[in-house]
């Protein structure tokens, strides 16, 4: 059972492995490339990472590939956006072999009860879903961009980026010309909310809005819930401390779109209506928390997830219960699920904490520019773990060994916490007695 699992962690690292690599071939090409200076590798390699791990930051302006290379980005956005739980269950359910116990148990704990029984219909509600709604999006943007060249392949680009919280956009200064643009703002607001609330939550929002459930699931709600109270608690916390600083000069109105799309954007989404660089150092610092938190489980979003930060800010603040239990509302938490939380949560930081160390370490002298500083690189690998591709500003200029770390921590970001969650082995030895208890002081 051990060698199953391990085989089915190098499936999972080698797909997205290949698919970067492959992309960032492509993305070498003559016919990709019309940027005055040539194209590095690392700089494909970089982007090509980004784009399947749905990140966004980039080293070179997207805008100086030709349509072929714009192309390639939006089919490895596509890929990735797809979700690494979809490419998981296609493998796992593939009709080349029936799906072990072992795997069943790795899809149940990512889908919950219903896909351990229907996983190809889950798939097939997936990519229905994903295109769906992504072409509903195009057609909402066409209606702004129809005056442009290629007005169709741009408004197919933003909706697959912004679904799939990429946060790639042809534009040079990404969607900052549309900070005033009610259409284009709450379009991409729409497709980034939903991309990132999770495919099983949107089935369910479906569910019962066809009165074919009651109610719905508690997951469901405490991914809506929690998604809601960081959207509304962080526009009014942007709206209040960038009003006279980085909005200075736009309408009310326009505040108000401009302050809910910076809110919602570090969903792990990444476009920017509002250069970065100008955010005051505490927007800058809610910026950083809630890209950290990024989507809900199971959607095109990365981030350690909704939920995960929900149960272990509970457990901090409220405890559990005599059984070991975290009561929310009427349910209980299990102190399984509260250790897993933890697990994410942990691995998460630790994650941050080494890339952040090691990009001061090897930014210490940034060509003559002086070193990088803390809140920078903080900015910056929060936003590659999380997945995000909001930047600062300062993503092109480093080197090729900080561009490196930047690319390990997104994949780390987008496939790692993944693959270090899967069940170690479903072989276990039944105990008789057990290891003695001891007691740990704590705080």
């Amino acid at each position: 059972m051990r060698l199953r699992i391990s085989s089915t962690k190098v499936v999972v690292f080698g797909y997205f492995i290949f698919i970067i690599l492959v992309g960032s071939l492509l993305l070498m090409l003559p016919m990709a490339w019309k940027g005055a200076a040539e194209l590095r590798y690392i700089d494909a390699l970089f982007t090509a990472t980004s784009a399947v791990c749905v990140t966004g930051l980039i080293t070179v302006d997207t805008a100086s590939y030709t349509r072929l290379g714009q192309t390639v980005i939006a089919l490895l956005i596509q890929t990735g956006g797809l979700g690494i739980i979809t490419f998981a269950t296609i493998y796992l359910a593939s009709p080349r072999k029936r799906i072990s116990l072992v795997n069943r148990a790795i899809i149940k704990d990512y889908y919950i009860d219903e896909v351990e029984y229907k996983p190809k219909e889950m798939i097939r509600h997936i990519l229905t879903a994903t295109f769906v709604i992504e072409g509903l999006g195009a057609a909402l943007l066409f209606l702004r961009f129809r005056h442009l060249e290629d007005g169709v392949f741009l408004s197919i680009f933003h909706a697959v980026s912004a679904f799939c919280n990429a946060g790639f956009s042809t534009f040079s200064d990404n969607l900052e010309g549309y900070v005033g643009d009610s259409l284009v703002s709450i379009t991409i607001m729409s497709l980034i909310v939903t991309g990132g609330i999770g495919f099983l939550v949107m089935r369910d929002v479906a569910l019962c809005a066809l009165k074919r459930k009651r109610r719905l699931s508690y997951h469901s709600k405490m991914a809506l819930g929690v998604t809601a109270f960081l959207i509304l608690v962080g526009a009014l916390t942007f709206f209040a401390l960038e009003y006279h600083r980085s909005m200075k000069g736009l309408a009310p109105a326009q505040k108000v779109i401009a302050s809910f799309f910076q809110s919602v954007t570090p969903r792990t989404a990444g476009f920017d209506t509002i250069p970065q660089a100008r955010l005051s150092t505490p927007s800058v610092l809610i910026t950083i928390m809630l890209m950290f938190i990024g989507a809900s489980p199971g959607s095109t979003g990365g981030g350690v997830k909704t939920t995960t930060f929900f149960v272990v800010l509970l457990a901090a603040f409220r405890g559990t219960d005599e059984s070991d239990k975290l009561t929310v509302g009427r349910r209980s938490v299990s102190a399984q699920t509260i250790i897993k939380a933890v697990g994410v949560i942990g691995k998460g930081l630790g994650i941050i904490m080494a890339a952040v160390i090691l990009l001061l370490v090897v930014e210490h002298d940034r060509a003559g520019s002086g070193p990088l500083g803390l809140t920078q690189a903080l900015f910056e690998v929060v936003s590659a773990f999380g997945t995000v591709g909001l930047s600062l500003g300062i993503t092109s200029s480093l080197g090729d060994a900080a561009k490196s770390i930047l690319i390990l921590t997104m994949f780390a970001g987008r496939v790692g916490i993944f693959a270090m969650a899967l069940p170690r082995s479903a072989r276990r030895i039944e105990r008789y007695a057990d290891f003695p208890s001891t007691d740990v002081l704590i705080g």
